[in-house]
Parts: C-alpha cells; structure tokens; sequence
C-alpha cells in the first residue's frame, strides 16, 4: 500500500523558482520496501509499481477535482529500502570434508 500526500503553500511561502511552471505540483508518493525487480520494472516505466503510481495520481486529480484544472503534476516516488535478496541455504565449501565421501 503507498501513500501519498501533496504539499499545501500557506500564504505566506513562496517556492517558485526562476524558469519553472508555477503551475506544476509535485506528488509524493512512498511505496516502502520493495523487491528488487519490482524497483528495476517501475525504472522501465512497466509493472505493478507503475501501476500504483498511476492509480495513485488519478486518485489525486480526481480528489482535487477543480483545483487540478490547468496543473501538472509530478509524482515524486521513494522507496526506502531494497528488500535483500534470500541466498541459498547450504554452505559452500571450498575444501571438501573426508566423511563427505568425496
């Protein structure tokens, strides 16, 4: 499950930088720990990854309703931490024991 949240600009910041659209908002959208090859598919635009991401940035164009008119919105991903891969049970020997049979 992701979570996502869009910042809000009180009255008083400002955030516009020189030469970029003041009207481009950022998603930021946590998926928490992933696999490995699912974070190699989301990088290649495919999977199941991308998938919650679209989902996720329609969900907030729709909740937004009228404020989204005439916005681009950005969706920001981060993902924490790589699951780490499960080695192989067994241990590699590189001197094989006598009662091995070897």
């Amino acid at each position: 499950m992701s979570t996502a949240s869009v910042p809000i600009l009180g009255a008083g910041t400002d955030l516009v930088t020189p030469g970029l659209n003041t009207e481009t908002t950022p998603i930021i959208i946590d998926l928490g720990k992933e696999k490995r090859k699912r974070i190699k598919d989301l990088k290649r635009g495919r999977g199941k990854l991308m998938a919650e991401v679209a989902r996720v940035m329609n969900e907030t164009q729709v909740s937004l309703g009228r404020e989204a008119d005439g916005r681009e919105f950005i969706p920001v991903v981060l993902i924490y931490k790589q699951k780490k891969r499960r080695t192989r049970g067994g241990l590699a020997l590189p001197i094989p024991f006598p009662f091995l049979g070897g």
